[in-house]
């Protein structure tokens, strides 16, 4: 038998990850608001999976969720102006995230992207991938020198690993020696406002007390606090003329620093330069890590996948850089990172409201009307997918990904508010995964499979234990 021949078999040879078990009847109000609160995952009805546009009423009000790529394509494309980020969602983000990038709208929104644009384009993210390497090799030695065999949550190593990439590249290591507390807060933070308040649902005033809000104050406190350190200490340094290194060219905060608006000459306010680090600190290095520690865990289901990326890692091993960075080399490695975001994806959930009438699919869209665009339910539909419960990394190879349409594959968004960050997470992810698996090994050591949870972003319930092990 070939070798190619092989490999297609091994590939056939599909593990099906957990997740919630779609249900088959429509929920009534109590039960709708307590699967909200508890893991908006299960919400999603078999009927969501099957139907490529569901709408109709519920306690959200008038609802329509999109799975039909043109729809998608309509919404978050071709007609974006009508539609807003909705109120449910700046109720559970802002508290923690203030007027940062994903959060606000209009000219603010237009500002803050102009500002930030520069810092993610492909010259200055291959820039960035080579000083990515000592925060990964950091990382890697860490685990390596730990007892031979000993369970961990993977997932704070995959937070402590992003956020000193973070700190690394973006930061200029203004933020560095942080992960370990910013971990806990944000933890706390997703755990506590990142549950749907049924106050919130219900339409309640804003005065109303939210019990979430209320327990993740100190989570919130510390953002600010934090914020305002790393804001003042740059300043120091900038006033005293002292040079700041790795900022040439410009770093993330130094840009925020010195943004001026072409028309007006005015610069950001402190607190939109609060919300834009907070916003990349949080949602950019929280992202990343789930990715990277769903893609461990589904690695440790099927080992002949995981041979190929551990040979793939071993190949490129003398400039793993260049390999991350689109190079030859490293095309399971990167199939495998899609695959898990496609089963898992960081972000299961967008939103928006109409602003006015609007059609879709020969669906009416009112105006006021909830828009759902969720990659969960996206990701896993049974009319645009091959076995789409399957964990099948070949799906994203060259030569298959091109058959995947552009709006049926949502792990970074679309359209204007598409994730400035994309092209750096894919890097980082890439390059991240191949130094870990060429150095170690790692096996899920739960005694029952991970539970995902759906609070702002996709997380492990309770984390990811694994056993990692020396390769050599």
């Amino acid at each position: 038998m070939s070798t190619l021949v092989m490999r297609q078999d091994l590939m056939r040879r599909t593990v099906q990850p957990p997740v919630p078990v779609p249900a088959d009847h429509e929920f009534g109000r109590l039960e709708l608001l307590l699967r909200l609160r508890r893991n908006p995952l299960t919400i999603w009805r078999r009927q969501h999976f099957q139907d490529r546009i569901v709408a109709g009423k519920s306690l959200l009000g008038y609802g329509v969720v999109l799975s039909d790529p043109a729809a998608i394509r309509h919404v978050l494309v071709e007609n974006v102006a009508n539609y807003r980020k909705d109120d449910l969602q700046r109720a559970i983000l802002a508290p923690g995230l203030g007027e940062g990038l994903l959060t606000v709208e209009g000219e603010a929104w237009k500002r803050a992207r102009r500002t930030l644009a520069p810092l993610f384009t492909p010259r200055r993210v291959a820039a960035l991938a080579r000083k990515m390497l000592p925060p990964i090799e950091a990382q890697v030695a860490r685990m390596a020198g730990r007892r031979r065999g000993r369970i961990v949550d993977i997932s704070q190593d995959m937070t402590r690993l992003t956020y000193d990439v973070l700190a690394e590249t973006l930061f200029s290591n203004s933020i560095a020696g942080g992960a370990a507390a910013f971990g806990e807060a944000l933890t706390r933070y997703f755990e506590t406002q990142g549950r749907i308040d049924p106050l919130d649902v219900l339409g309640a005033p804003s005065w109303l007390p939210r019990i979430g809000r209320i327990r993740s104050r100190p989570a919130v406190a510390f953002f600010e606090n934090r914020v305002e350190s790393i804001i003042a200490d740059r300043q120091a340094l900038r006033r005293a003329g002292a040079p700041i290194e790795g900022d040439e060219p410009p770093d993330l905060l130094s840009a925020l620093l010195d943004a001026r608006d072409p028309e007006t000459g005015q610069g950001l306010s402190d607190a939109e330069i609060g919300a834009n680090i907070v916003t990349f600190i949080g949602a950019g290095h929280e992202t990343t890590a789930n990715a990277l520690t769903w893609t461990l865990y589904l690695l440790s289901l099927a080992p002949e996948i995981r041979e190929q990326v551990e040979a793939e890692a071993d190949a490129v091993a003398g400039d793993p850089a260049a390999a991350a960075l689109g190079g030859e080399g490293l095309a399971m490695t990167r199939a495998v990172i899609e695959e898990a975001m496609r089963l898992y994806p960081p972000v299961p959930s967008l939103s928006r409201a109409a602003i006015a009438d609007d059609e879709v699919g020969g669906v009416a869209i009112p105006k006021g009307a909830l828009v759902i665009v969720a990659p969960y339910v996206l990701h896993r539909h049974e009319t645009l997918w091959e076995e789409p419960a399957s964990f099948r990394p070949e799906r994203f190879l060259p030569g298959a990904r091109e058959r995947i349409d552009r709006y049926a594959y949502l792990p970074f968004g679309a359209g204007p508010r598409i994730c400035i960050g994309q092209q750096f997470a894919m890097v980082e992810a890439v390059l991240a995964l191949s130094l870990m698996v060429r150095a170690l090994r790692f096996d899920h050591a739960g005694d029952r499979p991970p539970r995902p949870i759906h609070q702002i972003t996709l997380r492990p319930d309770g984390g990811m234990p694994m056993k990692v092990t020396p390769r050599r």
